[in-house]
Formats: C-alpha cells, structure tokens, sequence
C-alpha cells in the first residue's frame, strides 16, 4: 500500500496495464507520445504571441524588428529560436530579401494559420478564468 498525499491521490506510479502497453501513442505520460511532443514545441508564451501576431497580419508578412517590437519582454535571442523553431516545424514561412542589412520577413503557413484556432481558444480560456485562478493560488 502507497502512503496517501493531502489531496487523497497516492504516490503509486500508475496501473502496471496502463503503464505497460507496447502502443502508447495519445497517452501523455510517454515520452514519444505526439500530442506531448506538440506541447513542448508550441506550449510557450512566445509562440502563442507570435501565431497570434503573424495570424493577425495574414496574408501579409511581418518583419523581425517589427513583431520584436510587438512583443515586449522578448529578447532577440528568444525571439530567433522561437522563429527558427516555427520554421523548421513548417508553422512559419521565412523570406530574406538580400540586401545591407538584410531584411528578414516571416508569415504563417496553412499549417502555423490552423494553430492559430486553438491557441485563440486557450486565451480566450485564460482571459475568462486567471482571476479565478489567481485567487486559489493566494
């Protein structure tokens, strides 16, 4: 027998014929699991702000310094990997115009604007319930 936490669950790891399946796939506690993968690629601020920028700018483009200066308390670093992430995941199309320097511009793929319906739904879901939440976490 497991010891029992504060909130009645206990600390046992699982059912041994849950955690046992050889097929895995849509169960979030597998680490190759496709919908846990997903989330630790788009589950950050940054990239629910940029989708929403880019969304926003459709069909046109935006350049870096433009959606840097959009989105306050970014750094240019976090910027670039979060871009350079969406790229190389087909979310974000990336265009450079060769000149001194150059001008880099990014836009949504079909598959970064279809994100852009369930993200929308998560804010919408943050905005109506953070103050509840706020105030169980006092």
């Amino acid at each position: 027998m497991f010891p029992i936490r504060e909130d009645g669950t206990d600390y046992s790891g699982g059912e041994l014929e849950v955690t046992a399946q050889p097929d895995r796939r849509g169960d979030l506690f597998d680490p190759d699991c496709p919908t846990r993968r997903l989330l630790d690629r788009i589950g950050t601020k940054w990239v629910s702000m940029v989708v929403k920028l880019l969304a926003e700018a459709e069909p046109e483009e935006i350049r870096f310094a433009e959606l840097r200066r959009r989105m306050p308390g970014v750094s240019q670093k976090m910027l670039s990997v979060t871009l350079r992430n969406l790229v190389d995941d087909g979310l974000v199309a990336r265009r450079v115009e060769p000149t001194v320097p150059p001008r880099v511009h990014y836009r949504l793929t079909a598959l970064g604007l279809s994100l852009e319906v369930p993200l929308a739904a998560l804010r919408a879901w943050a905005q109506e319930n953070m103050a509840t939440i706020d105030g169980h976490s006092r």
